[in-house]
């Protein structure tokens, strides 16, 4: 890139005021090996715990014995007094004693905050006395906004309030109003889980008193202050700022354990609290056969339903020990993330592109001065140098191929995104109307954001993890290779005139490749892919049948002067993530091709491993015998193996349940031979599953088109469709262009193989299948259900198993911001006796998009191969 970006090596070499970073490095050593290559940083969503902290509640585990707390014995008394104790210790961690608290251990801070709005003093509407009000600021957690719903259904309102809502205005209230004792609650977090910022915590006692109010409406107004981000890396003091109720999730502050938090009540408002239903532990005396129920005297044991989480809650005690030798306390902590926060922040701030525009868009209500108005968290979206936003799905994945953990999304804070981003309340209708729904990766609609990217820092996080963080930023923005024009999305004809200048895609214009097609060294076979050719062709009236199909409902889109589009490869892959099985011939089952992804590698506890996790997973080499009915298993080093094919539906098959992106399938284990060699392969306890009969997964599948044999599509083990299907002039399209970034030019068999389709074609014109609807091959039909968003899997090397960067990288300039390449199809059957099978060299008939008319080729025969 022509200049310099804003940013120079001295303001990488510093370490920034603030930062504990003495003995820090010994400390990650010791306490978090597992970080060696990762830069983890999402300490917002979950910090993480140290090694010390496991080892010592292990410890205390194997050498006492902890009953039931609720019954009397030698053990119980043990669990009963260690939680008391525990109780006192997060007292005097938040610097308040069990005179003005009360400790209730909850599932976590969502659990707590549901016991308040069950058992607040609400008053309806429709009484004499004034109704209640919940009002709660737009920037807060889902949680906290879902308390509404148990308002609603008490008849109680809900308001919504933004900062500059909060009314300050003097004496506005009728002095025969001023007694009105009608119980009010405001919530807003002590900071804001999605910018950072630190809301003041004067504002409790203002409202507690009057001088700061919500909404105009007579009343006692009490607290609620969502502590859960703020606790995590500062310290709260709540002999001073005395909230009513205060939710908590400890795994914020100590990584684990995970699955507790806690509820500290003001004990001046504990007698107010209702409750209706009572569990066990929580009765001094009740009646099975009467309505008659005495709750216990403490506040804490009748509002913890049923037996606490002990085991846990023994852990806080290590959690808190842990923390203050590692750390010397939360001041510490508060100014060390700060510290790193507030560099990466100055930084970042001042990337510029050559042309002078911003890098990123950061949002933020501070400057990041102060580390009492904004914690160590940075939400922003990375932008183009035209000042058009990179979809944070894009962004997330080129972290991870850089080992960085980031978040991405809206945070479970939809106010704060809208309020940030300008997305209006009709845009967040819209966009669900468009298929986005909260935690997807659909980072982008009409060019427009839907949410963002969030960095957060913990006490463990070194100042070479802003460092790492920074440099992925300038490696990935501030680079030669991003002022080259983007791809459109839109079909490109490869050709060898002149390409205007809008439309450049190459480096020189003048190199692009004169072919439509691969040549047959550059499609010949790789020696670590079997072909295989099954046997079986058409009588003459099945063919005719097919062709009579065929032109009933479909037309081929060729250009006038275009040449036939026909398949060249044909690749499936039995075990989910492994090796290719290339095939010139094979049958097609209603999944998909017949044993494509019906097995599956997982770990130790039944979670599927792909390259994402274990790149060597593509040295593992699995073929189809149709004869034998088996599948052989072959890797270099190991002995070979074998599977049945015949499926087990004995009694001894054990059935157990996956997940498979968002799909729930039944598989059965396939043994202890397989799984003892899949675990010397890889080095780690894994076993080899398969997909279970008559348990496959289906997605309901609407075909508006043409004749069909079914409603609703079976998958396999597969992501998202039956079929991946992509193009070999896209290929050399985008070969071109990852040519011009790395020494060693990437071959065209070695990038098919990288993308791992089922179906390779050779049509005239790259990315022209993102344009189709639907299309034939021989006997089938497809539906084209949409493009397939590459991950970085097309990063591995499916010979080696070594990762290169770059090909998502290139993919990503080379689409526009988006790592598209590919199409999904679905399979849709012809209602025919004949068997189904996919070839190589079969003529693909595509019809387009929105009906587009189409010419039919002036020659050449169809080819049918069934």
């Amino acid at each position: 890139m022509a200049g310099e970006p804003l940013f120079c090596r001295a303001s990488l070499g510093s370490h920034p005021a603030g930062y504990g970073g003495g003995d820090l490095g010994r400390l990650r050593e010791r306490e978090f090996p597992r970080l060696r290559g990762i830069t983890y940083l999402d300490h917002a969503g979950a910090t993480l715990f140290p090694d010390s902290l496991l080892k010592a509640f292990t410890d205390d585990l194997r050498n006492n014995v902890y009953g039931n707390p609720h019954s009397q014995n030698i053990s119980s008394k043990l669990t009963y007094d260690t939680i008391e104790h525990v109780r006192y210790r997060i007292l005097q961690h938040f610097c308040t004693t069990s005179e003005d608290y009360t400790v209730i251990f909850t599932s976590g801070c969502t659990a707590a905050l549901k016991l308040v709005a069950e058992a607040f003093p609400w008053i309806p509407e429709g009484t004499k006395q004034p109704s209640s009000r919940f009002c709660y600021l737009t920037d807060s957690h889902t949680s906290v906004v879902g308390m509404r719903g148990l308002a609603a259904s008490m008849n109680v309102l809900s308001v919504p309030v933004k900062v500059k809502e909060l009314l300050s205005e003097k004496n506005w209230l009728p002095a025969e109003e001023q007694n009105c004792t009608t119980p009010h609650l405001f919530s807003y977090p002590a900071q804001s889980n999605f910018s950072g910022t630190k809301y003041p915590l004067s504002w409790i006692q203002d409202i507690k008193s009057g001088k700061l109010y919500p909404v105009k409406i007579p009343g006692k107004w009490f607290v609620l202050l969502d502590a859960a981000s703020y606790v995590s890396s500062s310290p709260l003091d709540l002999g001073v700022h005395q909230a009513d109720f205060i939710p908590i999730s400890f795994y914020k502050i100590f990584g684990f354990p995970t699955g507790l938090g806690a509820l500290l009540v003001n004990n001046r408002i504990a007698p107010l609290l209702r409750k209706t239903y009572f569990g066990g532990g929580t009765a001094a005396a009740y009646l099975a056969g009467a309505d008659f129920y005495f709750p216990k005297k403490s506040m804490a044991e009748r509002f913890e339903d049923g037996t606490v989480s002990f085991l846990d809650i023994i852990a806080l005690k290590h959690g808190f020990d842990v923390l203050e030798k590692l750390t010397g306390g939360m001041e510490k902590i508060k100014q060390h993330t700060f510290a790193l926060a507030h560099y990466t922040y100055n930084v970042l701030s001042t990337l510029k592109y050559a042309n002078g525009a911003p890098v990123v868009r950061i949002y933020s209500d501070t400057d990041f001065s102060n580390p009492d108005v904004q914690g160590p968290i940075i939400n922003f979206n990375v932008l183009d140098e035209n000042g058009e936003v990179i979809g944070f799905s894009q962004v997330e994945k080129m972290a991870s191929l850089h080992n960085i953990h980031v978040r991405t999304g809206c945070f479970c804070n939809t106010g704060a995104c809208q309020m940030h981003l300008g997305i209006s309340d009709e845009d967040i209708q819209r966009n669900l109307q468009a298929g986005h729904v909260c935690g997807d990766d659909i980072d982008l609609i009409d060019g427009r954001p839907t949410g963002s990217v969030r960095i957060s820092f913990g006490y463990m996080s070194s100042f070479e993890d802003a460092q790492t963080f920074l440099k992925f930023i300038v490696a990935t923005r501030l680079s030669k290779s991003d002022t080259e024009i983007p791809f459109q999305s839109s079909v490109t004809k490869l050709t060898t005139e002149p390409v205007p200048d809008d439309r450049t895609y190459f480096k020189n214009a003048d190199e692009l490749p004169s072919r439509t097609h691969i040549s047959d060294r550059e499609l010949g076979n790789n020696s670590s892919v079997t072909m295989k050719t099954v046997d079986w062709q058409p009588s003459e009236s099945e063919s005719e049948s097919i062709r009579a199909t065929i032109s009933e409902t479909a037309v081929p889109t060729y250009r006038r002067d275009g040449n036939p589009i026909t398949v060249t490869n044909i690749y499936l892959y039995p075990i989910k993530s492994c090796s290719a099985f290339e095939v010139t011939e094979w049958p097609v089952g209603n999944q998909g091709l017949l044993y494509d992804r019906n097995w599956m590698v997982v770990n130790q506890n039944g979670v599927c491993l792909t390259q994402k996790q274990e790149p060597r997973l593509c040295l593992v080499n699995p073929s189809i015998d149709l004869k034998q009915k088996i599948m052989v298993i072959q890797a270099e080093g190991m002995d070979t193996i074998s599977v049945s094919l015949e499926e087990n539906t004995g009694k001894e098959a054990v059935i157990c349940e996956s997940k498979v992106c968002s799909h729930r399938v039944k598989t059965y284990d396939c043994g202890e031979k397989t799984a003892g060699w899949f675990s010397m392969f890889l080095g780690r306890p894994c076993r080899l599953i398969r997909q279970s009969p008559d348990r496959k997964n289906s997605v309901q599948h609407k075909n508006t088109k043409g004749p069909t044999c079914a409603t609703s599509i079976s998958l396999s083990l597969v992501n998202e469709a039956q079929y991946l299907l992509i193009n070999v002039a896209s290929i050399l399209q985008l070969k071109e262009h990852i040519s011009a970034r790395l020494e060693d030019p990437l071959e065209i068999e070695e990038l098919i193989q990288r993308f791992r389709a089922n179906i390779v074609i050779s049509a005239p014109e790259s990315f022209e299948e993102e344009e189709w609807a639907e299309i034939s091959i021989g006997a089938l039909r497809f539906q084209v259900v949409g493009p397939c968003s590459r991950c970085q899997i097309i990063c591995i090397d499916q010979q080696s198993g070594e990762r290169n960067k770059e090909v998502l990288q290139s993919l990503s300039a080379a689409r526009g911001r988006k790592t598209n390449f590919g199409v999904y199809l679905m399979n849709q059957p012809l209602c025919s006796s004949f068997p189904d099978m996919l070839s190589v060299g079969s003529q693909v008939l595509p019809v387009l998009k929105e009906n587009t008319e189409i010419q039919r080729p002036t020659s050449s025969e169809e080819k049918c191969s069934g």
